[in-house]
């Protein structure tokens, strides 16, 4: 099954920016842009701003993902910067969920949602059809490098289900502690983005380019593994 990686880029050292950026340009499927607000998650990461900082320099999609309490009082600003797909989580638009994707899909970009290892895929039940990506957390949102929580490759298994039984083409995409003691795993559960951050791909004490190329190896064993052929 073909999958998609999209670098994390709050894990990427940001001293140098233009050059794992420049190198990203090439390899990746997209980029990934965690926007927190410190209060959703007690965390703060990336932002507007940087989304439209990147913007003339890359040509692969930004994809945000919202991990903020008010996501509508981000989205207007996002799409001005550039952002080519949004992702919010359903505890935060739950009285306005519908006026948010529809915001997001009439602006002619891809909507999605994210759901917390607690929160149960029933939550996107209503709306499912409207969304072009599906993201599963696994880990709990707000900071890069906890452990993977293994409960939800059933989760991803269950959407994975849910997705072919109604003949729906969102992807599915991981987010949390992707890399090598995963990969195969989750691709067997049906998950197709993999978001790479400090245990699959950022590390300080390897160079990106040797990073990239051990992820693709590890990578296409796990793809090519007899239990996921």
């Amino acid at each position: 099954m073909r999958y998609y990686i999209s670098p994390s880029l709050m894990c990427m050292d940001m001293m140098q920016l233009s050059d794992q950026l420049n190198f990203l340009n090439s390899k990746a499927d997209r980029l990934h842009v965690d926007v927190m607000d410190g209060h959703y998650v007690k965390n703060l990461a990336l932002s507007t701003s940087f989304v439209a900082q990147i913007r003339p320099w890359t040509t692969l999609p930004v994809d945000v993902h919202l991990m903020v309490e008010e996501p509508m009082a981000f989205i207007p600003a996002l799409l001005d910067a550039g952002a080519d797909a949004i992702s919010v989580h359903p505890e935060t638009i739950s009285r306005e969920a519908f006026r948010v994707i529809n915001t997001v899909r009439q602006a002619g970009k891809q909507g999605g949602m994210g759901l917390n290892p607690a929160t149960p895929l029933e939550t996107l039940s209503h709306y499912l059809h409207l969304l072009d990506k599906v993201t599963i957390m696994t880990v709990d949102p707000g900071y890069a490098g906890q452990p993977f929580i293994p409960e939800m490759l059933e989760k991803i298994a269950r959407l994975q289900q849910l997705k072919q039984q109604r003949g729906l083409s969102f992807l599915i995409e991981v987010d949390g502690s992707c890399n090598r003691q995963t990969y195969r795993k989750l691709l067997e559960a049906g998950a197709q983005v993999l978001i790479l951050g400090s245990s699959g791909l950022f590390r300080p004490d390897v160079p990106l380019a040797q990073a990239w190329d051990t992820l693709i190896q590890d990578l296409d064993e796990a793809s090519h593994s007899p239990a996921h052929a």
